[in-house]
């Protein structure tokens, strides 16, 4: 399993929610899951992580999505990066 996360400051949280919504970069068709956390000091700050089946699939996907221009309007805080699961337990 595989993910892609990425911090960004929106300026305007619900038109930046509408923008992801719309799925500029194809996300619904390469990943399994998505989770969109906002900032509490902050709430035009976002903390994304979008999972995918493989390392291959989050790879291919993160080259659509820097090639579509979709952060083209925001703060790009963490560029979207790449990352493995290796731990996870539930309490």
């Amino acid at each position: 399993m595989a993910f892609i996360l990425g911090i960004f400051d929106t300026k305007d949280y619900e038109t930046w929610k509408q923008m992801f919504d719309s799925d500029p970069a194809g996300r619904k068709e390469a990943a399994t899951r998505h989770r969109v956390f906002r900032g509490v000091d902050n709430p035009n700050e976002v903390f994304v992580s979008v999972e995918f089946p493989s390392v291959e699939a989050a790879e291919t996907f993160r080259e659509r999505l820097l090639a579509s221009g979709a952060l083209a309007n925001v703060t790009v805080e963490k560029e979207p990066t790449l990352a493995e699961l290796v731990d996870e337990t539930s309490y």
